[in-house]
C-alpha cells in the first residue's frame, strides 16, 4: 500500500536523495532525448536530468520565481521511503492550468496504480493538465483520460481537454546545466574512456534516435486525428 503526500516546500535531503537515485536510473524515459542506456552518453545525462529535477526541489524555497508543486508516493508501511513522485508546474497566469514535467515511479513498483494516483492528485488541483510523452506511453495516458493534442518535436503534447491551454509555465533554463563543471568532467573522462570516435557516434546514435522517436511522434498524432 501507499500513501500520497503533498509538498509545498523543500523536501527534506532523504527524499531529495531518493528523487534523484530515482531519476537517475530512469534517466532513459525522464530525459526529453529518451537517451538509451548503452549509449556511451547515458553518464552525462543522468548527471543533467538529475540535476535539473534537483533545481526544480530547489526552487520550492520560492527563491526563484518558479511555481513548482511536488507529490510524493510513500511506502504506507514505511513512510520514510519513497515510491514515486510527480514534479507539475502551475501556469503564472492561470491557476486552473499546469505542466506535468516528471513522473516517475520505482520499476519494482509499478501497476499498482501508483503513476494513476500520482496523476489524478495533480488532475484534481487544475483543470487543465499538460504534459509530453513519448508515443509509446501515448496510451497509458490516454487510459488515465489524457488527450493527444499535437506533435512536439520527439514526444507528443497531451492535455487532459484535447486543448492546449496556452497558459504561461515558467520552466528552469537547462542549458547552463550542460556548460557546468560537472558536466565538461564527465565529458572528458568519457571521451578519454571511449575515444573520439566512439563518442561522436554516440552523439550520432542519439540524434538518430530522436529523429525516430520524431517519426513515431507524427505517426501518433496523425492516428489520432484521422480517428477523431
Amino acid at each position: 500500500m501507499f500513501i500520497l503526500s503533498r509538498l509545498d516546500s523543500v523536501p527534506p535531503e532523504s527524499f531529495q536523495n531518493q528523487i534523484r537515485e530515482l531519476v537517475i536510473h530512469n534517466v532513459g524515459e525522464l530525459s526529453s532525448v529518451a537517451i538509451r542506456a548503452e549509449n556511451p552518453l547515458y553518464p552525462l545525462y543522468q548527471y543533467g536530468v538529475g540535476m535539473e529535477v534537483h533545481q526544480y526541489l530547489q526552487a520550492m524555497d520560492g527563491t526563484r520565481g518558479l511555481a513548482v508543486q511536488l507529490t510524493l508516493a510513500l511506502d504506507a508501511d514505511a513512510p520514510d521511503q519513497l515510491l514515486g513522485f510527480a514534479l507539475s508546474l502551475p501556469a503564472q497566469d492561470n491557476p486552473q492550468a499546469c505542466a506535468l514535467a516528471f513522473l516517475a515511479v520505482l520499476p519494482s513498483q509499478r501497476r499498482q496504480g501508483i503513476a494513476r494516483a500520482l496523476l489524478g492528485d495533480v488532475r484534481a488541483r487544475h483543470a487543465s493538465v499538460e504534459l509530453n510523452a513519448f508515443a509509446h506511453q501515448v496510451p497509458w495516458f490516454e487510459n488515465m483520460g489524457m488527450q493527444v493534442v499535437a506533435a512536439s518535436g520527439p514526444q507528443v503534447l497531451m492535455s487532459s481537454t484535447g486543448q492546449a491551454s496556452g497558459a504561461l509555465i515558467g520552466r528552469l533554463d537547462i542549458a547552463p546545466i550542460y556548460q557546468t563543471a560537472e558536466v565538461l568532467q564527465i565529458h572528458t573522462y568519457l571521451l578519454n574512456q571511449q575515444g573520439e570516435e566512439a563518442m561522436l557516434d554516440a552523439e550520432q546514435q542519439r540524434d538518430e534516435w530522436l529523429d525516430e522517436l520524431t517519426a513515431q511522434a507524427n505517426a501518433c498524432v496523425r492516428e489520432r486525428k484521422s480517428v477523431h
